[in-house]
């Protein structure tokens, strides 16, 4: 049988080893010290603090903030997304659908042959990262100052296609409706579209 009993020499060196280890001290910090810590105390009081009254008082944002996510529209109301899915795919928070839908004689949306019949973003899982925006080959998608997006449902959190698209500007035409006279979707993304045409007003308001 193996003896596994410790030698003395093991005790003697343990023993050493704790007798050796330095012991802090315990005796509180003198006068000065403490009067020390308390000026940094009292000075503070007088910094100017950092917070602000909101939502009454709102600090501005950079003028690159990442915030709530815009569908943008051509001079004539179109709309720049064409439903080419690139922003979902690019999305490494998987927060964006995509369902693209072909434009008919009848109904178009956008210039080409697609247009994003569905766009949805998850603002629960949206990181915020702007990988979407540089992804999109029509700049049809880019990112507002907007940070107030707190609910207290998810599912309000779910950005649907109303609530992305950028608002109708003075000549802008609710979509569906035929594209400028004489242009290609060429056209439209070159922005040679001054805006909408005074044929589809009056059709518009007929």
């Amino acid at each position: 049988m193996t003896d596994i009993t410790p030698r003395g020499d093991e005790f003697g060196l343990a023993k050493a080893s704790a007798d050796s280890t330095p012991i802090p001290d315990q005796e509180p910090s003198g006068f000065f010290k403490q009067l020390l810590g308390f000026w940094v105390t009292f000075v503070t009081m007088f910094k100017k603090p950092n917070t602000v009254q909101y939502p009454e008082v709102k600090e501005p944002t950079a003028p690159r903030f990442h915030g709530r996510h815009q569908l943008n529209r051509h001079p004539d109301g179109l709309e720049k997304c064409i439903g080419c899915e690139l922003c979902a795919w690019a999305c490494p928070a998987d927060a964006i659908l995509v369902e693209g839908a072909n434009n008919t004689a009848d109904e178009q949306f956008s210039p080409g042959e697609r247009y994003g019949r569905v766009y949805q973003i998850n603002y629960a899982r949206c990181i915020f990262c702007g990988l979407c925006i540089e992804a999109c080959p029509t700049r049809a998608l880019t990112m507002t100052n907007e940070y107030e997006l707190a609910d207290d449902e998810r599912s309000k959190l779910i950005f649907e296609k109303e609530d992305l698209l950028a608002p109708l500007r003075q000549g802008m035409l609710m979509p569906p409706h035929p594209m400028y006279p004489d242009s290609t979707d060429t056209t439209y993304y070159r922005g040679e579209v001054p805006g909408s045409h005074p044929s589809q007003e009056t059709t518009s308001h007929a």
